[in-house]
C-alpha cells in the first residue's frame, strides 16, 4: 500500500470541501492510504510574485514536516503542486539557498533535506498506480457522455520541473477520462488559461477569457467539463454561475472534479463524492452511468 502525506491547500478545505472527499474515496478505493499533517499551512503560492523568499520558505516547511515522517507529498491543488515541485527543483540547484531556508527551518527544529517527493493526485493516478488497476475497479463506466478535459496551468510548465506531461500535447487528463468510458473530445481552447487568476484583479477580462473557453468546449459537443484544480473548478462552477446570472454566458456547461467523475465509474455514492456541493447541477451526470 502506498502512503503520502496529503497536501490539501487554502482552497479545498475553506471552499471546495468536495474534492478533498471524493479524492479520498477514490484513493481508498485504490488503497493509497493518506494522513494528513495537521501543521500544514499555505504552500506559499499567493506570495510568490511579491515575496518569494517567504514563498519558499513556506514551501520548504511544509516538505520539511512531511519529511519528518518520511512520507512523499500528494497535492490535489495544481497551484500547490506547482509550487511545492518549483521549491523542490530551486534547494535542489542551489546550496546556498538551501541552508538559508534551514537556518530559518531550525527555529521550529525542522530541516529540509530534500528527501519528500510531490506528487498530483493524476499524475500519481496516471503514472503510478496504471491505467490496469484502476480499470479493475470500475464498476460500469459511463457511456455516450463527452467530456472537455480541463488542464491547467501550473502542472504542465515549466515542463522539466514538473514532469506532468508534454506542455504542448498532453494526453494524460484525457487518457484518465476516456478510463470511466467517457469521451474526452477535441476543442482548441483546452490548454488555454481558465481565467481565475485575474478575477478580483481585472474580472471582465477574467469572465472573457472563462466565456471563451466554455463556448468554445460547449461548441465542440462537450457536456461537462472534468477538472483536477480547485482554482479551475471554482472558475468553471461558481464564476459560471455568477455569469449567467449577469448575462456573459449562456453555454451551461457543468464543472466536475476529476475523482468525482472517476468515482462515480466505480460505484461511489453521489453523495460520498459530494454532487451537490458543486454550485452548477451536475447530477445529470448519472444518467450516463453504465453498470456492469
Amino acid at each position: 500500500m502506498m502512503k503520502f502525506a496529503l497536501f490539501l491547500g487554502c482552497n479545498i478545505p475553506a471552499r471546495v470541501q468536495q474534492y478533498d472527499t471524493a479524492a479520498r474515496a477514490v484513493l481508498a478505493k485504490l488503497q493509497v492510504d493518506v494522513t494528513d499533517i495537521r501543521e500544514f499551512t499555505c504552500c506559499g503560492y499567493p506570495l510568490k510574485n511579491t515575496d518569494s523568499m517567504t514563498a519558499l520558505r513556506f514551501s520548504a516547511r511544509n516538505l520539511a514536516l512531511a519529511e519528518k515522517q518520511n512520507l512523499d507529498v500528494l497535492t490535489l491543488c495544481q497551484c500547490c503542486f506547482g509550487t511545492l515541485k518549483k521549491a523542490a527543483h530551486l534547494l535542489g540547484e542551489n546550496r546556498r539557498l538551501k541552508e538559508e531556508v534551514n537556518a530559518f527551518l531550525a527555529k521550529e527544529r525542522l530541516v529540509y533535506e530534500g528527501k519528500a517527493q510531490v506528487k498530483h493526485f493524476l499524475s500519481l493516478l496516471h503514472k503510478d498506480i496504471g491505467e490496469a488497476a484502476i480499470r479493475e475497479k470500475i464498476t460500469g463506466g459511463f457511456k455516450d457522455v463527452k467530456i472537455a478535459a480541463h488542464y491547467g496551468c501550473h502542472a504542465l510548465r515549466p515542463s522539466d520541473v514538473m514532469q506532468f506531461d508534454d506542455p504542448v500535447s498532453p494526453r494524460l487528463v484525457d487518457d484518465l477520462v476516456k478510463l470511466t468510458g467517457a469521451k474526452s473530445i477535441d476543442w482548441s481552447k483546452k490548454l488555454e488559461c481558465c481565467g481565475a487568476p485575474l478575477l478580483g484583479v481585472n474580472d471582465d477580462l477574467s469572465m472573457t477569457l472563462t466565456a471563451a473557453k466554455l463556448a468554445d468546449a460547449k461548441a465542440s459537443g462537450a457536456q461537462f467539463l472534468s477538472v483536477a484544480c480547485p482554482w479551475c473548478h471554482l472558475q468553471f462552477d461558481t464564476v459560471q454561475e455568477r455569469m449567467e446570472t449577469e448575462g456573459k454566458s449562456d453555454a451551461n456547461l457543468p464543472s466536475i472534479l476529476y475523482p468525482q467523475l472517476l468515482g462515480l465509474a466505480m460505484g461511489i455514492l453521489p453523495e460520498t463524492l459530494g454532487l451537490s456541493k458543486n454550485v452548477k447541477d451536475i447530477s445529470g451526470v448519472t444518467a450516463f452511468i453504465v453498470q456492469e
